[in-house]
């Protein structure tokens, strides 16, 4: 992990970078939601509609994208979403250290709240963000329009900022 926190740099996400974006959290969730669900996780053009509605925060190697998340500002609260890392290089600790980043920008914003969905058949993510102060605040419907191998639904998380 240290050579994670040494060797990259984080930043906003720019319109050019929207390609690279899908690419990344296609390979990542590809990797964990298998065995649930078939297909890519996000289009190009959802991409695009997320970079006019928030931001992606992007970790970068040597200029080449290693993990990304994005946010989406909701009055006092934040959406976080999408958190991806290359597969190569998950559980090194570069996704808590994408997500400290993120936190600290949007605190920074005023943000009160970041509120985050996690998939309740990906038992290990509530683990993953109750780590990070993150709590369960009830549940929601996954999307309708996505067919699924196994029945699932939406864990709502979220955490105090200003605390």
């Amino acid at each position: 992990m240290s050579t994670a926190q040494q060797s990259f740099t984080i930043r906003p996400a720019t319109e050019a970078d929207a390609e690279s974006i899908v690419a990344l959290i296609n390979d990542a969730f590809r990797i964990v939601e298998s065995f649930f669900v078939e297909g890519n996780r996000i289009t190009l053009k959802e991409v695009r509609e997320y970079l006019q509605l928030g931001e992606f925060l992007l970790a970068e190697d040597n200029n080449r994208l290693i993990a990304c998340v994005y946010l989406e500002p909701r009055g006092e609260r934040t959406y976080l979403g999408l958190l991806s890392v290359d597969p190569t290089l998950q559980k090194a600790g570069i996704g808590s250290l994408l997500m400290t980043a993120a936190e600290e920008r949007w605190r920074e914003r005023n943000a009160k709240y970041i509120d985050i969905l996690t998939v309740s058949l990906r038992e290990e993510l509530s683990a993953f963000y109750g780590k990070r102060g993150y709590v369960k605040t009830g549940t929601s419907p996954f999307p309708a329009d996505v067919k699924t191998k196994l029945p699932v639904h939406f864990v709502n998380m979220s955490k105090r900022l200003d605390s």
